[in-house]
């Protein structure tokens, strides 16, 4: 038998594996690796039994990473990310020069495109490709150079450095202001709230805000959305309150197709950072439109 020069088994079961843990998900890895989950499955059962030792726990609707599972997942995902960084360097254009940004489809479309043309005026050689998805997951690809997360800037293998805190105030449509007048924030409870949920749980809802505003309530009248793009819209559209993070907003409150329907603002619990991996270097180019994000945040 020809023995591996560095040991290591089937890098076909190591991808698929490492996909599998990312997403902790047999369909949407096969779907990423362009396989069925047949195979997907087949192959980190293969991986377990060269290793020796269960990756995975299989639930009944679920999969959960065994400790020995995460130590694997943790220790692929550094390492396909370093080669994949070092083949993006040997093999790019020099004449093309590129860095990649993630962010959520509400971060893109009101801050960040609205500044984006005075970095194209200023940096003409580089391309910047977008990964815009209000998954979360779809952020940490390794083709991803610097990202916009919101939180309290403490996370695992990632240099964070705040762009901005904000504020936050009930917002609506000029006609549904019009037509609701609400003279203080107790009077909010009673009208349709827009409310954000199941994106991300850091994200402040109605319940949290009425109860900081000293506003009592028992039952709210929630329209759900999962994007906030969305929720905006029918705030535009006339179709109900939504919280407005005011940084976030600022180009539909100055059109004023939404307005601030009274003076009760709290402070986001949260701040909008940028955020790389700390365990590789960033290129010129990302290093540049990262200091270009701090600039226009200041």
């Amino acid at each position: 038998m020809v023995r591996r020069h560095y040991s290591l088994p089937s890098l076909n079961a190591l991808a698929a594996f490492e996909a599998a843990a990312r997403h902790l998900s047999l369909t949407r890895a096969a779907t990423e690796l362009n396989v069925t989950p047949g195979a997907v499955s087949k192959q980190v059962k293969a991986l377990e039994s060269e290793i020796g030792r269960p990756l995975f726990l299989r639930l009944h609707r679920a999969m959960e990473l065994t400790p020995e599972g995460e130590t694997v997942a943790r220790a692929l995902q550094e390492a396909f990310e370093r080669v994949s960084a070092t083949l993006q360097q040997v093999s790019q254009n020099p004449a093309l020069r590129s860095v990649s940004i993630g962010s959520t489809m509400a971060f893109a479309q009101f801050w960040l495109m609205p500044r984006l043309h005075d970095f194209w005026n200023a940096h003409q050689d580089i391309v910047i490709d977008h990964m815009i998805s209000d998954r979360n997951a779809d952020l940490f690809r390794n083709d991803v150079d610097l990202r916009i997360r919101y939180g309290d800037g403490e996370w695992q293998d990632e240099t964070a450095v705040k762009l901005f805190d904000d504020r936050i105030a009930a917002v609506a449509s000029p006609g549904f202001a019009a037509r609701h007048k609400v003279k203080q924030a107790k009077d909010m409870a009673s009208l349709p709230l827009l409310s954000v949920e199941g994106v991300d749980w850091t994200w402040t809802t109605w319940s949290d805000f009425l109860r900081a505003t000293g506003a009592p309530h028992r039952k709210l009248g929630l329209r759900r959305f999962n994007s906030y793009v969305i929720a905006l819209q029918a705030a535009q559209d006339g179709q109900g309150l939504a919280l407005g993070w005011m940084n976030m907003i600022k180009p539909l409150l100055s059109k004023r197709a939404l307005v601030q329907v009274t003076s009760n603002e709290i402070a986001a619990p949260q701040a909008f950072y940028v955020t790389w991996s700390s365990k590789r270097a960033l290129s010129r180019e990302a290093e540049t439109l990262r200091d270009w994000l701090l600039s226009q945040s200041a």
